[in-house]
């Protein structure tokens, strides 16, 4: 997506996967004392180190800050900065869909990293209640209680509760990525009223999507999100802002090689 949104604007630009699975706080610093060293513009940061880089930068966006997660590292003046571009792109991608059902209640499972991003989106959308529902309840006490400056949110017991009464449910966990084929929400609580996003987007169709389109539920894919928080994460690096049909077609291609192999 970066490299191809480059092209279409003239520019040089190399994305580069860094693959650090297991990876230790010690080894994180080391890796972001790289980034720092070598002349990278900056670094996206996903599933399961948003978090833990927090407090290994110099700085963070006021945002990023609020959330307590980062998935996007801009080096500026040799300082590493944290940003999360997750917000920002669910909020334009979810947008249409959060309007259209009203400000009702939405249940979101999930208080991880991304979770949290969606949550701030979620904020900022006006939605009337956020639920939070995680298999860990520290954790979605935590984010209720980080949220609380800026919209209604309470942690709940289980996902039932999340759900019942809401307009919308979005997936934060990795619950149904492949080759996974669970779901996080049971098929029996969803219906025609609602529409269920997933922050999955391998496969575009998770069985929770699956199940709630079958049901007449809206749905939102993954896909706006990749891109978006992609788009917004280019412009952090460049100064420049990409062409998300070209980033679109790009995720399109890859998504579709995936699925051929």
């Amino acid at each position: 997506m970066h490299e191809q949104a480059a092209r279409a604007l003239g520019v040089r630009y190399h994305y580069h996967l860094i693959e650090v699975a297991g990876a230790g706080s010690e080894e994180l610093r080391v890796l972001l004392d790289g980034i720092r060293r070598l002349g990278f513009a900056g670094v996206n940061v996903t599933f399961p180190y948003k978090e833990a880089v927090v407090y290994l930068l110099d700085e963070l966006s006021p945002g990023a800050a609020a959330i307590g997660a980062v998935n996007t590292v801009v080096v500026r003046n040799h300082r590493l900065v944290g940003h999360n571009t997750d917000t920002t792109g669910f909020a334009r991608a979810a947008s249409d869909l959060v309007e259209g059902a009203g400000q009702g209640a939405v249940a979101l499972i999930g208080a991880g990293g991304v979770g949290k991003a969606i949550a701030f989106a979620l904020a900022k959308l006006g939605v009337a209640e956020i639920r939070i529902f995680d298999t860990d309840r520290t954790k979605a006490d935590r984010l209720a209680l980080l949220l609380r400056p800026y919209a209604k949110a309470v942690a709940v017991n289980d996902v039932e509760d999340a759900v019942r009464g809401a307009v919308g449910v979005v997936n934060a966990t990795p619950v149904g990525m492949f080759p996974g084929q669970g779901t996080p929400v049971p098929d029996g609580l969803l219906h025609d009223g609602l529409w269920v996003a997933d922050a999955v987007y391998f496969p575009l169709l998770t069985p929770l999507l699956r199940a709630a389109r079958a049901t007449g539920a809206r749905i939102m894919t993954g896909r706006g999100l990749a891109i978006y928080q992609a788009a917004d994460s280019f412009e952090l690096f460049t100064g420049l802002s990409p062409s998300t049909i070209e980033m679109g077609n790009a995720f399109d291609s890859a998504i579709g090689k995936i699925h051929a192999a």
